[in-house]
């Protein structure tokens, strides 16, 4: 069975040494001190490696099972949940008047990110709690919010997101869900959504749906969708759970992965319901929650992939294939051991290099979260709407592909169950899928964010780069050789895809759509980049001015040099690929595929 150990020591060198958290003019990152955030992760690391870890693979051999409406959950779950629910996991950066702890949202993500390592289909039931208490806590009433989230921050009640329906999965403007009004003031709500994550199970007295849907003559499409609160059991005026709604399991799916989370088909019947927000502005009320969600998936994305390139690591070093060439390194044995190999040190270090440069760029994003919400600050806010789409996008699918190089590690035995390396392929594959599969998220990015507010947001992030390199050039010429001038490279080829979409993308859209993938990846590949190349300095100045862990910061460097060597320079590969245009994309005729 394979092992997690909680990386928190790379952890707190993002946190303090890059990011330098306790430092920036942010509310409540003050507290932040290193003492404290390495209490905090230290405790999530003892949670999730001892108690959650060990249940990730009883949780995909089990799965879930639907007894008499009832979703039962694997064998565990239930008592990991409560002594989840007792340390107060789930209310981490919620508000203090619901019972929350109001640490800044980055320590909830990288709590987030030891949840999802240890056990992604388990931490999926909170996680999808938090994202349905941001859209209540954003956009509901005070009623709402006093009858809902207390119960939900505790996790007493969870929460979920119903968007897709069987004739509809993007283009939500299709869907057929209705919201009939009621003379109490709440509404009927009638239809079916598919592909529910954790839409039943037994860990929690009662969930909380956040159902889209359409009210009867509202706007056509899009425009005429709502949002409404749909519990399980409905509430009575004095907190207390009152009768069934009228909604039920229609059956549990069978997926590829992530077996320990209920992924239900849900079927509403006249289900009462309480609008959220504005009628006709549903769309609004989600996207808080799925743009908390979309990072959380790109979270997911690299969290498996840390724990994929643990135990590959382990298996390198302990399984003995082969000699090296140069010369016998394990000379009392029948052979060397796998890492001695270059293709298996190339193999982990493509790993190791994407894991540590992910999770730098989405502590990153979490800071720019932090600076949007508790300052108000537009210019964060902005920044980070358009790095979402590339850090769902490029961090879930570089994820996936380094599962698959973790389990190549194994060889044959990486492809058998009992190794457990095929679950976190396995489990990581939806990431690439759901909360908007990876082909929108590079369609959002090119056909709305790089626009966004006059094209703001991306000169600011190619101005957070220069700033950079500007200010990084004392160094020295060994750091600007290995670090500044690659990165000024992909930099300048990101910038140019950028004009090229704006020369020919408005007289053939197909132009820039047709190079949005690679777009995507390539700014996914400039951001760790940069990320490689602040750590990079951290520890630079770490060795230079002193420190009693000189090899954590030389193999910091070390690896950081290894992604500027040889991951990085596939911008100019994209770049090539995007200013082909859209002719060798669409020359076949539809017949001809």
């Amino acid at each position: 069975m394979p092992d997690y150990t909680a990386p928190t020591k790379d952890m707190l060198f993002v946190l303090n040494d890059v990011l330098k958290i306790s430092t920036l003019d942010i509310p409540g990152y003050d507290e932040l001190e290193a003492d404290f955030t390495a209490a905090v992760l230290n405790e999530c690391g003892k949670l999730t490696s001892e108690v959650l870890a060990p249940l990730n693979a009883i949780g995909d051999q089990e799965g879930c099972r639907l007894e008499n409406g009832v979703v039962r959950t694997p064998t565990g779950f239930k008592d990991a949940f409560e002594q989840v629910k007792a340390g107060g996991w789930a209310g981490l950066d919620c508000d203090p008047e619901y019972g929350g702890q109001n640490m800044p949202y980055i320590m909830a993500t990288a709590a987030s990110e030891m949840f999802g390592s240890a056990n992604m289909a388990f931490s999926m039931y909170q996680g999808l709690t938090h994202g349905a208490y941001s859209a209540i806590y954003a956009h509901g009433s005070a009623e709402q919010k006093a009858t809902y989230l207390p119960k939900m921050v505790s996790c007493e009640w969870t929460g979920t997101m119903n968007l897709t329906e069987p004739h509809c999965g993007t283009d939500l403007g299709l869907m057929r869900t209705k919201a009939e009004p009621q003379e109490n003031g709440s509404y009927a709500i009638t239809g079916q959504k598919i592909f529910i994550s954790a839409g039943d199970h037994d860990m929690a007295d009662n969930i909380i749906h956040l159902v889209l849907a359409k009210i009867p003559d509202g706007p056509k499409g899009i425009k005429g969708v709502s949002l409404f609160i749909v519990p399980k059991f409905l509430v009575n005026e004095d907190g207390s759970l009152g009768q069934r709604n009228n909604l039920s399991v229609g059956k549990l799916e069978e997926k590829m992965g992530i077996h320990g989370n209920s992924t239900c088909v849900m079927n509403y019947d006249g289900a009462t319901g309480y609008l959220v927000g504005d009628a006709h502005k549903g769309m609004r009320a989600m996207f808080t929650m799925m743009n908390e969600a979309r990072l959380g998936v790109g979270v997911q994305g690299y969290a498996q992939a840390e724990v994929a390139y643990q135990n590959a690591l382990a298996y390198a070093k302990d399984r003995l294939q082969g000699r090296d060439i140069t010369g016998i390194k394990n000379p009392d044995g029948p052979a060397d051991p796998l890492i001695v190999h270059p293709d298996i040190r190339r193999n982990l270090m493509e790993q190791k290099s994407f894991v540590e440069g992910a999770r730098a760029f989405t502590y990153w994003g979490a800071n720019l979260i932090d600076t949007a919400h508790r300052k108000n600050d537009q210019d964060a806010d902005g920044l980070v709407s358009l790095l979402t789409p590339v850090i769902k996008g490029f961090l879930s699918d570089k994820g996936f592909d380094m599962c698959v190089q973790a389990q190549q590690v194994y060889g044959g035995h990486g492809y058998i169950e009992e190794w457990g390396m095929s679950q976190f392929a396995r489990d990581a594959r939806i990431a690439m899928i759901y909360e908007g599969a990876n082909g929108i998220q590079a369609l959002d990015l090119v056909g709305r964010k790089m626009a966004q507010d006059g094209g703001k947001h991306v000169m600011a992030f190619f101005a957070v780069i220069m700033s950079f390199i500007g200010e990084s050039k004392e160094l020295g010429d060994d750091f600007e050789t290995a670090f500044l001038n690659p990165l000024k490279a992909a930099s300048k080829d990101l910038q140019a895809a950028a004009t090229y979409f704006a020369q020919n993308g408005i007289k053939n859209p197909n132009n820039a759509l047709a190079g949005s993938y690679d777009f995507m990846h390539m700014f996914g590949h400039v951001c760790l980049g940069l990320m490689w190349a602040k750590m990079a300095k951290a520890s630079h100045i770490a060795l230079r001015d002193g420190t009693d862990d000189a090899a954590f910061h030389e193999t910091k460097i070390a690896t950081g040099r290894y992604y500027m060597a040889r991951q990085l320079p596939a911008t100019a590969l994209h770049l090539s690929r995007i200013q082909s245009g859209a002719d060798p994309v669409m020359a076949l005729d539809a017949a001809n595929f």
